[in-house]
C-alpha cells in the first residue's frame, strides 16, 4: 500500500492504518530503537509507542510524501528518551558525574537561544551532507540517524568495518571544521 493511502486511513481515523504501516515499516521501526536501545523487546515497545503517536499526530499532521521519515523521527525521539530514563534509573555515578560537570558548561534546553542554536546547527548540518558523496552520506546517516552498528554499514556497502571507521572518523573531522567554519561553536 502507498504511504499516502495509509495516510489518508490515518485522517479517516480507520485503525487499518496501524496494521498497514506496521507491514510496510515495522522491521524498519524497531531496527531504528533496537540501534538506540540494544534491546528487541524494548524496541517492540517503542515500535507500538510509535504507531500510537501516528495516530495522535495525524491529523494535523498530513506527511503524505514523507511518512516514513515522520515515523523515523518518532520513533527515534521515544527510543532516546526511555534510554535516558533507563540510565536515570540505574544511576551510574561517573554518568551522574560527568552529566553534572556537562551541566555546568551547556544551556538550559528550553530556552529561546538553545532553540536558535538547535535549528541553526540542524540547517548547517543538512548543508554539510549536502556536500558529501552519496556513500558518505549514507554511512553518515546509518550511523547517527539509524544507529547502525559499523558492522552493518559495512555489509550493508560492501566495505570493511575498518574503512567504515576511518570514513566516519574523517567525517566527523570533516562536520568539526564545516561548523567552525559557520560560525557555529560546540
Amino acid at each position: 500500500m502507498e504511504d499516502r493511502q495509509i495516510v489518508d486511513l490515518y485522517l479517516a481515523r480507520d485503525e487499518e492504518a496501524i496494521k498497514r504501516t506496521s507491514e510496510k515499516y515495522g522491521a524498519r521501526i524497531r531496527n531504528i530503537a533496537n540501534g538506540i536501545l540494544g534491546d528487541m523487546q524494548s524496541a517492540e515497545e517503542c515500535e507500538n509507542d510509535t504507531y500510537l503517536e501516528a495516530w495522535n499526530r495525524i491529523p494535523p499532521h498530513e506527511p503524505h510524501d514523507y511518512l516514513f521519515p515522520f515515523l523515523g523521527k518518532i520513533v527515534r525521539g521515544i527510543a532516546v528518551n526511555r534510554y535516558k530514563a533507563g540510565l536515570r534509573s540505574k544511576r551510574h555515578a561517573v554518568q551522574c558525574e560527568l552529566t553534572n560537570e556537562l551541566l555546568e558548561c551547556l544551556p538550559a534546553k528550553e530556552t529561546t537561544e538553545a532553540n536558535v542554536m538547535s535549528e541553526e546547527l540542524a540547517k548547517a548540518i543538512e548543508q554539510f551532507l549536502d556536500t558529501l558523496t552519496k556513500e558518505q552520506r549514507i554511512i553518515f546517516v546509518r550511523r547517527y540517524w539509524f544507529c547502525d552498528s559499523v558492522r552493518d554499514i559495512g555489509t550493508r556497502l560492501g566495505v570493511s568495518e575498518g574503512s567504515v571507521k576511518t570514513i566516519l572518523f574523517r567525517l566527523r573531522k570533516a562536520l568539526r571544521q564545516y561548523l567552525e567554519k559557520e560560525g557555529i561553536t560546540l
